[in-house]
């Protein structure tokens, strides 16, 4: 029944634009003399307003109507979307409009659409005007049909069906329907190379995304296949065998195969390898600007070494980036092999043309939707109306990347039109959340459960100006805070940063005593860039600290209160340096992070100083794995007679330090147990990341190993590596739908009476 309606207004809609075409003919054929438009008449309208014909027509009343007129006043009509049937009839000087509306869609429906969310298809189909209210058209049904099978097909459910229903009801109106019938997913059964012989064919299949299926499949759904997927896999083969020496390498042909149930498909790959080519030597020619041995110094290919395509590219484009810091935007290097299959060796020519040199004219920024223009274009290094200069750009693609709210950065040189000695720089920037929502939990037997929450916004408003709050919460211990930063306080780049803090804390067993540790912070400080990765860092701020006592309090903190008084007021000033080259902010693979800072307080209350530093060193390992280092270390001491005060005391143990041990629970103790941390601290960490098994190139699921150490002294305590507490162990990382989670399963070492341990400890968080 469905088929034949759906038959039914197939043939109507035929009809309609056959008869219209007919009455089209007629008219002129039975041509009238042009005559003039005393009244103009409109009739078969439901729900079109007149307006909207009468302002569609291309006549007015007073003007002359022809044969031409009309028939550009019928295809105006239909060219509207909203009529199955347009005529016109002219009688005594009056012209009437005879319409006939379409249908209008009273519902549409999504059956079975389990694999896709049914408001986006909604919005989908929205966007190309198939909605509720907005006039029915088959053509446009026919199109939104084939889009769902084609969409269907991308996610390798082949068998998909779907079927459109169309049910007409009273008044003009129909409902719209879309059935599916999903299927199963097909899946790749087999992947063949044919011809590869010095190249094992697991190798090749280990270089790819799509493979044949296996335990983690449910999770990469790399069984699925993807035509993009599959190109793309192909290309990453063809570099493959291209840093081998395999110099006239080819893919002949591919061949993708589906049963006849459109389960399970087989994926073909014909390939000529060819010999292997060791490069027997390199050279330049062209004009390199009298720097010929500045440009030889940039030659990457190694002579009697396997031809390897990455490092051809690698000169290429030191060639090129080298001319651009002398305003050659458009210099071309070409590589040229001259072949021995002889001998199987090759000769690299490299010929350059620097062409003309360039300055930049304009420089335009898009994809910022939320961003300010002046917020990205303040990290420009490049200027407009001087000189070309390629180190510039560079690096303020770079600084730009480091903002931390950008996904993708691209900058594109442009030639202007009619002169030959400008370009324009365009610069387009992909934006991601800006926003993060983070939260953590923990359990000891002490501190029982723990929950942290975390709040940044890094680019509020699009502004480029941090906003950040903190809340760590336990049974005993509590933790708040809220900054603010901007990172361009003036037009120098000379960051301030505003920051409140609160802390308050009392004993993990409460037969020990009823006391509390309560601190309160507000600090300013800013940031003095040095260079354009380095940051000098000064600040103030004033303390207030607050030791409710009670039973059984601290000896450290009656001393305190005994001696500085509670409660106590300090106004530490503090100084320091960063110097940052990571190649991301959330997610680095290479690159360094140093700093060292100072705090000391002279006035007040309190009297004390501490300094230390930090070092972080990422170093990738090829394509898939990546390994990282961090050292950190502080010191603090009272100045002159002064108690070095409690609330400045370091804390080790964690997520984020010595895994394995409870949450900052390292270092010294009073006699009840109470961990009173130090004014020392060491911590030190290695980290490997690896792909999860069975997710072959997925960098969403990864695991890590990593070995911790680290300990607090006290006053008078040396720091001692051979007292550092240690673990090692492995993680999981997963950037899940929840947001990134972090696992730690540690097995502590040098362990000692009284520590507490948190084998498993997890962080989880979210963006938006």
């Amino acid at each position: 029944m469905n088929s034949m309606k759906s038959f039914f207004w197939s043939v109507l809609s035929a009809i309609s634009r056959v008869v219209a075409v007919s009455i089209l003919t007629v008219q002129l054929a039975w041509a009238v003399d042009p005559f003039s438009v005393r009244d103009i008449r409109v009739e078969g309208l439901q729900r079109v307003e007149p307006g909207t014909v009468f302002a569609t027509v291309p006549f007015r009343v007073g003007d002359t109507y022809s044969d031409e007129r009309g028939a550009d006043a019928i295809r105006a009509l239909f060219g509207l979307g909203l009529f199955n049937n347009v005529r016109i009839e002219t009688q005594n000087g009056v012209v009437t409009v005879v319409v006939e509306e379409r249908p209008i869609i009273s519902t549409l429906d999504l059956i079975g659409t389990k694999e896709f969310d049914k408001d986006v298809l909604r919005k989908a189909l929205r966007d190309i005007g198939l909605t509720e209210g907005r006039p029915f058209d088959k053509a446009m049904t026919d199109k939104a049909e084939q889009e769902l099978k084609r969409q269907y097909i991308n996610r390798s459910l082949y068998a998909a069906e779907v079927v459109t229903t169309i049910t007409p009801l009273d008044r003009n109106r129909v409902n719209l329907s879309f059935n599916v019938i999903e299927g199963d997913v097909a899946r790749i059964k087999e992947i063949r190379f044919i011809g590869a012989h010095q190249i094992s064919e697991s190798t090749l299949l280990d270089q790819m995304d799509l493979n044949a299926g296996n335990w983690m499949s449910w999770y990469t759904k790399s069984d699925r296949y993807s035509r993009s997927k599959f190109n793309a896999d192909l290309e990453t083969v063809r570099s493959y065998y291209l840093a081998r020496g395999f110099l006239e390498f080819r893919i002949d042909s591919t061949q993708v195969s589906i049963s006849p149930d459109r389960l399970s498909m087989n994926l073909t790959v014909n390939i000529h390898e060819g010999n292997r080519f060791v490069v027997s030597g390199v050279r330049l020619e062209g004009y390199y600007l009298g720097r010929d041995e500045e440009f030889k110094s940039l030659v990457r290919i190694q002579v009697g070494k396997e031809y390897n395509i990455n490092q051809v590219t690698e000169t290429t484009k030191a060639f090129t980036d080298y001319f651009g810091n002398f305003g050659h935007a458009f210099a071309r290097v070409e590589s040229i092999p001259e072949i021995d299959r002889a001998t199987n060796r090759v000769f690299l020519v490299l010929r350059a043309d620097p062409s003309r040199r360039a300055y930049v004219r304009r420089i335009n920024i898009s994809g910022n939707t939320r961003t300010r223009d002046e917020i990205i274009r303040r990290e420009i290094r490049q200027l407009e109306s001087a000189w070309y200069d390629g180190d510039k750009i560079k690096l303020s693609k770079d600084r730009i990347e480091r903002l931390g709210y950008l996904k993708e950065v691209n900058i594109e040189t442009l030639e202007v039109p009619g002169a030959p000695d400008q370009v324009d720089l365009q610069v387009n920037v992909v934006e991601k959340p800006t926003g993060a929502l983070q939260l953590g939990a923990g359990y000891s037997s002490f501190e029982k459960l723990f929950l942290t929450f975390s709040v940044t916004q890094d680019n509020i408003l699009g502004t480029g100006n941090f906003l950040g709050l903190q809340v760590s919460t336990s049974k005993y211990n509590k933790f708040f805070s809220i900054s603010t930063t901007d990172p361009y306080y003036t037009e120098d780049g000379v960051s301030r940063t505003f920051e409140y803090s609160h802390r308050s804390s009392k004993p993990y067993i409460e037969q020990l005593g009823n006391y509390r540790l309560i601190t309160d912070n507000f600090g300013m400080r800013f940031g003095i860039p040095m260079s354009e990765i380095d940051r000098f860092i000064i600040g103030v701020a004033i303390e207030r600290t607050q030791v409710e006592l009670g039973t059984n309090t601290p000896n450290a903190y009656l001393t305190y209160c005994l001696k500085v008084g509670c409660p106590a007021v300090a106004y530490p000033v503090s100084a320091g340096w960063v110097r940052d080259s990571r190649d991301s902010v959330i997610a680095p693979t290479r690159g360094v992070l140093a700093r060292v800072y100072s705090e000391a307080a002279a006035t007040g209350d309190v009297q004390y100083v501490r300094y230390g530093g930090g070092y972080q060193h990422f170093i990738p390992m090829g394509k898939k794995y990546a390994f990282a280092l961090n050292a950190d270390i502080g010191i603090g001491q009272g100045l002159g007679n002064s108690i070095y005060p409690v609330f400045k005391n370091y804390y080790v143990g964690g997520l984020g330090s010595v895994r394995g041990f409870a949450q900052g629970s390292l270092g010294p103790r009073d006699v009840t147990g109470f961990v009173t941390g130090g004014p020392k601290k060491l911590v030190l960490n290695g980290e490997f990341y690896a792909p999860f098994p069975g997710v072959g190139n997925d960098k969403s699921l990864r695991l890590y190993a990593f070995v911790d150490a680290g300990n607090v002294f006290g006053h008078d305590e040396p720091i001692r590596l051979n007292e550092l507490r240690s673990s090692y162990g492995t993680g999981l990382s997963w950037v899940s739908p929840m947001g990134p989670l972090r696992l730690a399963v540690a097995n502590p070492v040098n362990k000692q009476s009284g520590d507490r341990i948190t084998r498993l400890q997890f962080q989880i968080g979210n963006t938006f």
